[in-house]
């Protein structure tokens, strides 16, 4: 019987402007396109699990205001479990401001409204409900405090749960919570902040921290150069298909929810990241975070 996936991390509302080129600082750049999507770290995550069919469920909080509906709503049309999302009326709903570059590169600065306000006692009551259990796999963000994220960590390792850790933001992560996760999916800036070490050789850093302690793998996401994978067999090199890219937003979390449902599915590490990476890549050929997650079926067409 396949596991589930447990998706404990934000949700937002993102508003996107689409530009030639970034402003600078000081700077305008007219002439740009505007959209409103459905986002969030974690609830682009679950949104990725899901669409791969696997059993998934979000813990996270939203705001009392229409944002919140809205990004209620969201999940819930892709057959997500909410049991978890909590609507705190106090507060706003997370809200994201994302420019996409022509090329398809992209910044971001986020309100985290509601998202820093959820509680390691909100989500020890949510997974309670949930009842992680092994074969599931619980995967956590840093998009939320970060007692949150060690609690979530925490309960899902206490439930034989396999855990994985989204280290984004990267900064104020200790190694007793990193020691927490069983694969880490950093990417190569993440991987810099949370080993200390800024060198060019991703692949040795990953190495290092996986030989001092937990976690027992590491995966880093390089952009159009894929992702590397390294654990306790090596280190393994994976690249997507050729594509033309569109939009980057989301690219990452796709990765990180395909990761998840692989696992859940019990598809080895290996064959579970190769996988995940194929769909973070079909994920740049169109626009917006989560418009581009692929379904089963267009991640199998892909895979031949």
């Amino acid at each position: 019987m396949p596991g589930r996936v447990i998706v404990v991390g934000s949700v937002n509302v993102d508003l996107v402007v689409t530009v030639e080129r970034s402003p600078g600082p000081g700077e305008t750049v007219t002439g740009g396109s505007f959209a409103r999507h459905p986002g969030g770290k974690g609830g682009n995550q679950a949104v990725a699990a899901a669409r791969l069919g696997a059993e998934t469920a979000f813990v996270g909080a939203v705001g009392g205001d229409a944002f919140g509906s809205d990004a209620r709503a969201a999940l819930g049309a892709e057959g997500i479990d909410l049991r978890g999302l909590i609507t705190l009326e106090r507060q706003a709903t997370g809200v994201a401001l994302i420019t996409v570059e022509a090329s398809g590169e992209n910044t971001i600065a986020v309100a985290g409204g509601a998202n820093a306000a959820l509680t390691p006692e909100h989500v020890a009551d949510a997974l309670r409900a949930l009842g992680p259990r092994s074969g599931d796999v619980v995967l956590a963000g840093h998009e939320i405090p970060t007692a949150s994220t060690r609690e979530a960590l925490r309960l899902g390792r206490a439930a034989g749960a396999t855990t994985i850790l989204n280290p984004a933001p990267a900064f104020g992560l200790d190694a007793a919570l990193l020691g927490l996760a069983d694969i880490l999916t950093p990417n190569r800036g993440e991987l810099a902040v949370v080993s200390g070490d800024d060198g060019p050789a991703a692949a040795q850093i990953a190495a290092t921290l996986v030989t001092r302690e937990p976690p027992r793998a590491v995966l880093v996401t390089l952009g159009g150069e894929g992702a590397l994978l390294v654990d306790g067999g090596g280190t393994t090199a994976i690249q997507g298909p050729p594509v033309t890219v569109v939009d980057t937003v989301g690219a990452g979390d796709t990765l990180n929810g395909a990761l998840a449902a692989g696992l859940a599915a019990g598809l080895s590490l290996p064959d579970a990241a190769r996988r995940a990476v194929t769909a973070a890549t079909l994920a740049v050929t169109r626009a917006g975070a989560r418009e581009g997650m692929p379904t089963l079926a267009e991640l199998q067409a892909a895979r031949g």
